[in-house]
């Protein structure tokens, strides 16, 4: 599946050890954004303006400009922001304290969520179906955004239809509510009870086959390392906001990848696609079956208890949802 670079005196161990520190950094930096009010403004305000400045300006031959890696990085940061707003935007009395007005129980805003992560998922549909028209069972060579280049195949449509499974199967749109402040975790978290474990797994396995896809050279950390650290997050500390904290690891990765763009594309840590279509098919298969499974559960969900998947909770009888319930202010 992956080659490594060895002919840069790469070993086993230095992609591994790479891997993991780029996974405990992603881990590391969203807890601390998401722990912290001020600490999620700096992030993701004050942070993507002064790095925009710096691509613009010091690194503008450098970075990249491809519109698929501007669109991430811009979309990722706009979703942090959005989310950062929902869960502390809020007006209290003056004399009593008591919260007269709260953005998260705005029912405008709480489409936000839904409608960023259909965009971004949207965006990488949208590259697949490029890549696998536009170099259909060939290798494109040096592309910018991916100095080795793509090939492109029937997995790539496979994919697409994953993702559009994947947007079809987001459901609770108005379900998303906050996480109560105690002793040991004061992040007021956006928690999403109706995304549950099943949707993450299917939404991972179809993202990992599209950076394998379309972005080879990056999957090893921005495929494997970037879904795994939120993925983790959401199943341990911070149950419930998956969305979330893959909006803030998205965000910061792209930001260091723009910035640093030479640590996929040169030296001993790039770790490569073999090229091989048996592995594109493999992983497409995958991602679309298990994105289907999801859809076809979803359609028995809904005609088991006549519910709108959209407009309310769809599985709100699941102890992981009640979990996470049990969790909010």
């Amino acid at each position: 599946m992956f080659t490594f670079n060895y002919a840069e005196g790469a070993t086993l161990f230095s992609a591994w050890g790479m891997w993991f520190v780029i996974f405990a950094g992603l881990f590391v930096f969203n807890e601390f954004a998401r722990r912290w009010k001020w600490a999620g403004f700096f992030s993701f305000a004050i942070l993507p303006i002064v790095l925009t400045i710096i691509w613009a300006t010091v690194l503008k031959d450098v970075t990249y400009t491809d519109w698929f890696h501007l669109a991430k990085v811009y979309s990722a940061t706009a979703g942090c922001i959005g989310f950062w707003c929902i869960r502390h935007l809020e007006r209290k009395d003056r004399l009593t304290g008591e919260v007269k007005w709260r953005l998260a129980d705005n029912k405008i805003a709480l489409c936000f969520p839904p409608l960023i992560l259909a965009i971004n998922i949207l965006e990488a549909v949208a590259r697949d179906i490029e890549v696998g028209a536009s170099f259909w069972l060939i290798n494109s060579g040096a592309i910018e955004g991916e100095v080795i280049g793509v090939m492109g195949g029937p997995w790539n449509f496979m994919n697409a239809t994953a993702g559009i499974l994947n947007i079809i199967t987001i459901t609770g749109w108005f379900g998303i509510v906050i996480r109560k402040q105690t002793q040991k975790d004061k992040s007021r978290d956006m928690l999403w009870p109706d995304m549950l474990w099943f949707w993450i797994i299917a939404y991972d396995l179809w993202n990992f086959t599209y950076t394998y896809n379309c972005i080879p050279t990056h999957s090893w950390y921005a495929g494997f390392a970037l879904l795994l650290a939120p993925t983790l997050c959401a199943f341990t500390v911070g149950k419930g906001a998956w969305l979330q904290h893959r909006a803030q690891t998205l965000a910061i990765w792209c930001m260091f990848a723009q910035t640093f763009p030479a640590f996929q594309d040169v030296g001993k840590f790039v770790v490569t696609s073999t090229y091989n279509p048996t592995i594109y098919t493999v992983i497409g298969v995958l991602a679309l079956g298990s994105n289907a499974l999801v859809f076809i559960y979803m359609i028995y969900k809904i005609r088991k208890t006549k519910k709108n998947p959209y407009k309310g909770e769809l599985y709100s009888d699941n102890k992981r949802y009640k979990e996470v319930e049990a969790m909010a202010e």
